[in-house]
């Protein structure tokens, strides 16, 4: 029988669902842009790379399949992750933030 998916697992579960080249585009990102405490990933730039590395036609698969729905497999791998996106009435560039979790003394 076939059990429901526990929120521990979900990461790992979701990361067998994202294309490898759609790691290798935010990982590249992250490399390019760290600073020795954050990266800044413009959310334009990597759906890009990501069309670009999988020679797709356009970034409409890269939503559809929510590929960049990558925060929770971050997370897990060490990083503080945040994803921030206009609000109603804003007008600025959608962005993840990745830093690394501090580490205990």
């Amino acid at each position: 029988m076939t059990k429901p998916i526990t929120p521990k697992e979900v990461s790992s579960l979701k990361l067998e669902t994202i294309p490898e080249k759609v790691i290798e585009a935010f990982n590249e990102l992250i490399a390019k842009g760290w600073d020795g405490n954050r990266s800044v990933v413009f959310q334009r730039d990597v759906a890009a790379l990501i069309v670009k590395k999988m020679e797709l036609p356009n970034n409409a698969a890269v939503y559809r399949n929510h590929w960049l729905d990558v925060e929770d497999i971050y997370m897990k791998a060490g990083w503080i992750v945040d994803y921030d996106k206009p609000g109603y009435c804003e007008s600025y560039e959608a962005t993840f933030t990745f830093k690394k979790k501090p580490t205990r003394a």
